[in-house]
């Protein structure tokens, strides 16, 4: 599709004044023609414009008003302030899934256009639905602003409202794209200028990069989904370029090697290996990376990982096991369920060499 437009939808509870509950926001996606449509995406074209109820389901004692509109494929959302005032942090995140209509380097002005749609960037709002700054942390030739080829996923401040540092996590390989494995990074954003700063760099990439963000005890956590479908480089996988990968412990193969193409000749990859490479049977070393050939202690795929803000270079696996962990969020403390992490998980797609009918996607504990 060319341009992907979003409206954010306040939702309130029609309570009493003493029991209203804070502002909700989520998006809901609207497509609109783009006036500087590509020449070969003219008729690439989608009309979603939802009406408020009954298009959007509420609960009773809800209603639903529109908060922005004209979007770009926002995926993060970050509050600052209190009830009475507060800003509104909305991350737009760039290139998704590779196609030529949406290729930020044949938009008008090419990739660095401070006006391209698919580039990432941050918009701030105040409470009343008004604009009033960014585009943020705007990719730029000498660097600065978030990688163009994106996915941006998540924003958040350390402290929830009360602010803090800014964090941010892109990639620059797209979404199942290739070419630039290992660039998923966490950044810190600077809220009022949008500099960007790395902070910690060279994750995994493919299929699925370094998602949503969580911040607990002084550490900031992050998931980090697989770069595979599920746990094989196929002819899926941008033809096999992208990076296998990277288990959390040793992990030995079973002797099972999985066919992206009968050939001639025959195309067939181990688990946990690089695209065409066969090692049944091999044990693989924790938090070997087959694309550096290294290992880096703590960093893996299919995960919820970890590192200390004062010492980034500190990374651990809290838990793993994991195809997409996409959505974290902590339990309140006084749950039962507290120490652990919700991770809600995306399952495997019906594609590749190791495809998996009707997978379900789950909400996991992490311990």
């Amino acid at each position: 599709m060319q341009v992907k437009q979003l409206q954010a939808f306040t939702v309130v509870a029609g309570l009493t004044p003493l029991l209203a509950l804070p502002t909700i926001s989520w998006a809901a996606s609207t497509t609109v023609a783009n006036p500087t449509a590509l020449p070969q995406c003219m008729n690439n074209t989608a009309f979603f414009d939802p009406t408020l109820p009954p298009s959007i389901d509420l609960p009773a004692g809800f209603k639903a008003s529109v908060f922005a509109s004209g979007l770009n494929m926002p995926t993060g959302i970050a509050f600052l302030g209190n009830s009475q005032s507060f800003q509104v942090f909305v991350l737009e995140s760039g290139h998704g899934i590779p196609s030529v209509c949406n290729d930020q380097s044949l938009q008008p002005g090419g990739t660095f256009a401070p006006n391209n749609p698919f580039t990432p960037d941050i918009l701030v709002y105040n409470q009343n639905g008004r604009l009033i700054r960014g585009p943020l942390g705007k990719p730029t030739p000498s660097g600065g602003g978030f990688q163009p080829e994106g996915p941006a996923i998540d924003i958040g401040f350390v402290n929830g409202f009360t602010g803090g540092r800014l964090f941010a996590t892109d990639s620059n390989q797209s979404t199942h794209g290739g070419g630039q494995n290992n660039s998923s990074r966490i950044v810190t954003v600077n809220p009022m200028t949008g500099q960007v700063m790395p902070f910690i760099t060279d994750l995994p990439t493919g299929d699925h990069p370094t998602e949503q963000l969580a911040f607990k005890g002084g550490w900031i956590y992050w998931s980090q989904g697989s770069t595979t479908n599920s746990g094989v480089v196929g002819l899926d996988n941008n033809n096999g370029a992208n990076q296998s990968d990277i288990p959390c412990q040793d992990i030995t193969l079973s002797k099972n090697v999985f066919i992206s193409s009968l050939g001639p000749p025959e195309i067939a990859t181990s688990g946990y290996s690089p695209f065409k490479v066969q090692q049944p049977g091999a044990t693989i070393p924790a938090f070997f990376n087959s694309f550096t050939g290294k290992v880096r202690q703590g960093v893996c795929d299919g995960a919820i990982l970890r590192a200390q803000l004062s010492n980034p270079t500190n990374i651990q696996a809290f838990s793993w096991g994991y195809r997409n962990p996409y959505a974290i969020r902590f339990p309140p403390h006084d749950h039962p369920l507290a120490g652990g992490i919700l991770a809600g998980e995306d399952g495997a797609d019906e594609r590749g060499a190791r495809p998996s009918n009707n997978a379900p996607d789950m909400l996991q504990l992490g311990r």
